[in-house]
C-alpha cells in the first residue's frame, strides 16, 4: 500500500511532468516520435519522490506515458499526413502486427518484474541513441522492405518494443524505415501514423494488466495509468507538437539529434544503475 502523498510532493511532480509536456510535444513533431523516451525517465523520478513503490514504479512509468503520448501522437500523425508524406501502405501493413506486439507487453506488464521493463528501456535506447549520434544516412540494411511475414515481424517488434518502453514506436519505426532507404521526411511522417494504434492498444493493456495492483499504485490512477501525469502532460505535448512536425520540414535536426542521443544515454545509465 502506497503512503499518502504531500501537497508538496504533487506540486514537485506537477512541476516536472508539466516541463516534460513541452519537451515532448517538440520531439513528436520533429522525430515522430511521442515523447515517451523523454516521459518514462521523469516520471520515474517524479514517482519515486512520491515514494511509488518500485515493484511498480516502472510499469506504472510506462502506461502512463503510452495514454500521455495518444494524443500527441495523433496530432503529430495529423500534421505529417496533411504534407502528403505518410507511406500508408506500410502504415496499414504494420497496424495489426503491432497491436498484437503491444497485447503481449501488457500481459508482460502484468506479470513479470520492473527490471524487465528497465532492461528493456537501456536495449532499445541505447540503440536509438547510437543511431542518433553515429549513424549515416548510408547506413542501411536492404534497398526495401521485406514483403509477408518478413513485414509483419518488423511490426510486430515495433509494438512490442514500444510497449515495453513506453513510446509510440515513432523511434522504433523511422530506425527500421531509413535502413531500408527510405527518406527521413517519409519515416518520421509513417512513424507518426504507426504510433496511433500502439498508443491506443498499450494505455487499454496497461490499465488492465495494472488492476491487481491498483492498491500500490498512487491515487488518481487506473492501472498502470497515471490521471495526473495524463491530465498534466497530454494537453500540453498535444497542444506543442504540430509546432515540432513544421520544424521538422524546415530545419536542420543534426544538433537536436545529438542533444536526444546523449538523453537517451543518460536515461540509460540510470536505469542501468538502478539494474546494479
Amino acid at each position: 500500500m502506497m503512503a499518502a502523498i504531500s501537497p508538496v510532493e504533487l506540486a514537485w511532480l506537477a512541476a516536472g511532468i508539466a516541463l516534460a509536456g513541452v519537451i515532448t510535444g517538440l520531439l513528436a513533431g520533429l522525430f515522430g516520435v511521442g515523447g515517451g523516451a523523454i516521459i518514462v525517465p521523469v516520471l520515474y523520478e517524479m514517482f519515486r519522490i512520491i515514494a511509488v513503490p518500485d515493484v511498480v514504479r516502472m510499469q506504472l512509468c510506462v502506461g502512463t506515458s503510452l495514454a500521455i503520448i495518444l494524443p500527441t501522437t495523433l496530432r503529430s500523425y495529423r500534421a505529417h499526413r496533411a504534407k502528403g508524406m505518410v507511406l500508408r501502405g506500410v502504415m496499414r501493413a504494420w497496424a495489426a502486427p503491432s497491436v498484437a506486439g503491444v497485447a503481449l507487453g501488457a500481459i508482460i506488464a502484468a506479470f513479470a518484474p520492473s527490471a524487465v521493463f528497465k532492461i528493456a528501456f537501456v536495449v532499445i535506447a541505447g540503440t536509438i541513441a547510437m543511431k542518433l549520434l553515429f549513424g549515416r544516412e548510408n547506413w542501411v540494411i536492404a534497398d526495401d522492405l521485406p514483403r509477408g511475414a518478413g513485414l509483419a515481424a518488423y511490426g510486430f517488434v515495433i509494438g512490442l518494443g514500444s510497449s515495453l518502453m513506453g513510446i509510440s514506436g515513432g523511434s522504433i519505426t523511422t530506425l527500421i524505415l531509413t535502413l531500408h532507404r527510405k527518406p527521413i521526411h517519409n519515416a518520421v511522417a509513417t512513424a507518426s501514423g504507426v504510433g496511433v494504434p500502439i498508443t491506443i492498444a498499450g494505455t487499454i493493456g496497461y490499465a488492465l494488466a495494472g488492476l491487481p495492483h491498483q492498491a500500490l499504485v498512487p491515487p488518481f490512477s487506473l492501472g498502470f495509468v497515471s490521471a495526473i501525469g495524463f491530465v498534466l502532460i497530454a494537453p500540453i505535448s498535444s497542444y506543442v507538437a504540430p509546432f515540432g512536425a513544421r520544424l521538422a520540414h524546415a530545419l536542420p535536426k543534426r544538433r537536436l539529434e545529438i542533444a536526444f542521443g546523449i538523453f537517451l544515454l543518460l536515461a540509460s545509465a540510470r536505469f542501468l544503475a538502478d539494474l546494479a
